[in-house]
């Protein structure tokens, strides 16, 4: 009986082990251990720098970023570089918000977006709290949103027609797509699952 009973609590504890095991594989403390979540937060800071699109004409490039333009033209006498705050932008329009193209009432969206993510990464890590399902949904709204733009910019350059494929690349949202499966994807298809 003795040996019935000491194999018995041996099958125990392996489920219990197993059980623990199960916990810590959907315990979003125990993803957020991994090499990859603990580095999640630097590069949701880092989109704050990468820009949403970068559009190429004629040998200028203009880098759109979610806090300007960057502009780079080359002439004759070298490179003259140029910009524009987004602020300047939406303070020197003669019209209305709500009377400017979709895609560039979508760039305030991109902003709070990218800004909220970054902020609840950077409580993750300052505070040991971060809801990582609402990190990841915010990386996906805010690569949408950076997308927009980018599509909005595409349109208005005639990428397909009159320019080049390649006239307008929408570097923001795939870096932020990127970002979010990468560092959040498993948080992500837990909201899905569940």
């Amino acid at each position: 009986m003795s040996e019935g009973s000491a194999g018995d609590v041996g099958v125990e504890r392996s489920d219990a082990d197993r059980g623990d095991a199960s916990r810590a594989d959907d315990d979003p403390a125990a993803s957020a251990r991994s090499p990859v979540a603990r580095a999640g937060w630097a590069f949701v800071l880092a989109l704050l720098a990468v820009p949403m699109a970068v559009i190429s004409v004629g040998g200028d490039l203009t880098v759109v970023s979610l806090w300007g333009f960057l502009n780079a033209a080359v002439p004759e006498s070298g490179v003259a570089l140029g910009g524009y705050p987004v602020w300047d932008y939406f303070l020197d329009q003669s019209r209305p918000f709500s009377a400017l193209p979709a895609s560039i009432r979508a760039w305030p969206l991109a902003i709070g977006f990218h800004l909220l993510a970054a902020a609840s990464a950077a409580a993750g890590v300052a505070l040991g709290r971060e809801d990582r399902r609402v990190t990841g949904g915010l990386l996906v709204l805010a690569a949408a949103a950076s997308l927009w733009v980018s599509v909005g910019l595409a349109t208005r350059f005639g990428v397909g027609t009159t320019s080049g494929l390649f006239t307008v690349l929408p570097v923001g949202a795939v870096a932020t797509l990127a970002v979010a499966g990468i560092g959040y994807g498993s948080d992500l298809r837990a909201i899905v699952a569940a």
